[in-house]
């Protein structure tokens, strides 16, 4: 057999083994081993599985990974983004459908310090949902809201996945931030206008809320959100100024957190342990995927495979706007079946040489990317963060219910996505501005 025919039945074996549910860091490890033995012999394969891991995993930029999962992780089991939703509910409580309005500004503060859609939806759900129940809101609007806001997590810096991408594609950290900021408002916006016209058109989904709120009330739950700000303003003050490198934003926020929840005496041994060890197990669940990734890499070059695929879809003279459709379908239809960060380190290998050949800016694919990938999170029959949600309500509402409030956020998501692709420049606006 040629090294492009072993190259593509070791990629038809991958799929099958993902198909049959096997974990994918394991499955790109096995095949890419067997492929590079079949390849070019066992000292090959050998001698990859022995340097890989290495290379990958000892990468600098890749220890900011770790340091800001502990930042989320921390802010969450010391409650330093409990006061976002006060403020929030008690800010926009009288507009139609308030609160839910108020749990997607709350999600947008928590994406600033955790980077990570299911902890966004964990967080805010806990916190959100009981109040919004309480004030009779409709549960599949309650539950749908707080689904759909936690994928903003991914969006608005730090996010992991723009981490994982950064490295991969070798872009800028920093101006993959600059570019998420405006997907990310762009998709809150696009979340409190779906909450506006549905209260508007069914009024009966979020009943008004007549509860007298004062000024100095108002002002008070807006100082109780000076750790979440004093925070954002540490980490993007000193990366957007140079004071710091992206890399660095990590375990400096992760610090910085650390001594906000000492100084509000939030920080127990028990939610320290906590955090350290989630962070751990997360991280060490990356790098098994990372590493995956990075032999399949090696493998789809040293056979060929990864120019033959690139070739034989731009010799079929289709278009950029041809070309982009279908990496957006490839990754809608993926999104359905897969968790976010195996799906894109197991495509990246064959569909960033792809993007790159058919003209199309790399950081502006990387923020269409963790779009299109946050949409998986809320689609079914997977959707994580409906699951995540049901695990927060319980058997107050259905799994169903849920999947039917994500329904129009689903939508408004399309349209977002529609609106970048088109537009462009809203993404790399802020990263051309500061250079």
């Amino acid at each position: 057999m040629s090294g492009i025919e072993i190259g593509l039945v070791a990629l038809a074996a991958l799929f099958i083994l993902i198909a049959i549910r096997m974990p994918i860091g394991p499955a790109l490890i096995g095949v890419s081993f067997c492929g590079l033995w079949a390849l070019m012999g066992w000292r090959v394969a050998w001698g990859s599985l022995g340097v890989i891991p290495y290379q990958f995993s000892a990468s600098w930029i890749l220890s900011s990974v770790p340091m800001f999962l502990l930042l989320g992780f921390i802010a969450f089991h010391t409650g330093l983004t409990q006061g976002l939703f006060k403020a929030a509910r008690l800010w926009l409580s009288a507009l139609p459908g308030g609160l839910a309005i108020a749990a997607v500004f709350g999600a947008s503060g928590f994406a600033a310090v955790s980077g990570s859609s299911v902890a966004c939806s964990a967080t805010m759900g806990r916190i959100a949902i009981p109040e919004m129940l309480k004030a009779k809101y409709h549960p599949e609007l309650a539950t749908g809201t707080l689904a759909a806001a936690g994928t903003i997590g991914a969006l608005i810096p730090p996010s992991i996945i723009l981490i994982l991408y950064g490295i991969v594609a070798q872009e800028p950290v920093g101006g993959l931030f600059l570019g998420g900021i405006a997907a990310g408002l762009l998709t809150a916006l696009g979340y409190i206008l779906v909450i506006l016209l549905r209260v508007w058109r069914n009024p009966e989904l979020a009943p008004s809320i007549t509860e007298p709120v004062t000024s100095r009330e108002r002002l008070q739950a807006l100082g109780e959100t000076w750790p979440v700000i004093l925070l954002a303003m540490g980490i993007f003050g000193g990366l957007f100024s140079g004071v710091f490198t992206p890399t660095e934003a990590g375990a400096i926020g992760a610090a910085l957190a650390t001594l906000i929840a000492a100084f509000k005496r939030t920080l127990t041994w028990q939610a320290f342990f906590n955090a350290i060890t989630e962070t751990v197990q997360t991280t060490a669940a990356l790098i098994v995927i990372g590493i995956g990734a990075s032999l399949l890499t090696r493998f789809l070059a040293l056979s060929g495979t990864g120019d033959f695929l690139t070739d034989a879809i731009l010799g079929l003279e289709a278009g950029p706007t041809t070309i982009i459709l279908g990496v957006i379908l490839l990754y809608l239809l993926l999104g359905m079946f897969l968790e976010p960060i195996g799906a894109m380190l197991l495509t990246l290998p064959i569909v960033l040489p792809l993007v790159d050949g058919a003209g199309f800016s790399l950081l502006w694919f990387g923020i269409i990317l963790t779009k299109l990938l946050e949409i998986g999170m809320i689609t079914p029959p997977i959707g994580m963060n409906v699951f995540v949600i049901k695990g927060v309500v319980g058997q107050l509402v259905s799994t169903s219910a849920i999947f039917r409030g994500i329904f129009w956020f689903l939508l408004m998501d399309f349209v977002v996505v529609f609106v970048l692709v088109v537009w462009p420049e809203i993404i790399l606006f802020l990263p051309t501005a500061v250079g």
